[in-house]
C-alpha cells in the first residue's frame, strides 16, 4: 500500500524524526520529489535514514570543514562540496551528503 505524500507532509516528518530545521526539511523534501520526477523511481520516506546520511550545516564552509580545512569562501566550499557529493542549497544552510 502506497500514500502519496504532499511536499509539506513530507517536510513535516522530516522536521519531526530526523531532526532538520523546517527550513532544511522543506529543502530535502522538494530535493527528494525533484530526484523522483527526474528518476521516474518511487521513493519510500524514510526520516531515519535520511538523518543519517545528511547532514544540515548553516554554511557550505562549515559543511566542507568537517572533510578538509582549506576554504575561506562560501563559494569555494560549495564548490568543493558539490564536486563530492550531493548538495541541497536553501536559505539559511546547506544540506550535504556525507561522504
Amino acid at each position: 500500500m502506497n500514500r502519496i505524500l504532499s511536499t509539506n507532509e513530507i517536510a513535516e516528518a522530516l522536521h519531526k524524526y530526523s531532526q532538520m530545521s523546517y527550513k532544511a526539511a522543506f529543502a530535502m523534501a522538494e530535493y527528494l520529489e525533484e530526484y523522483e520526477e527526474s528518476t521516474g523511481e518511487e521513493l519510500e520516506l524514510d526520516p531515519i535514514a535520511i538523518r543519517c546520511e545528511f547532514t544540515e550545516y548553516e554554511s557550505a564552509i562549515e559543511a566542507a570543514a568537517q572533510y578538509t580545512s582549506e576554504f575561506t569562501t562560501e563559494a569555494a566550499a560549495l564548490e568543493y562540496l558539490e564536486d563530492h557529493t550531493s548538495v541541497i542549497t536553501y536559505d539559511g544552510g546547506v544540506i550535504i551528503q556525507d561522504f
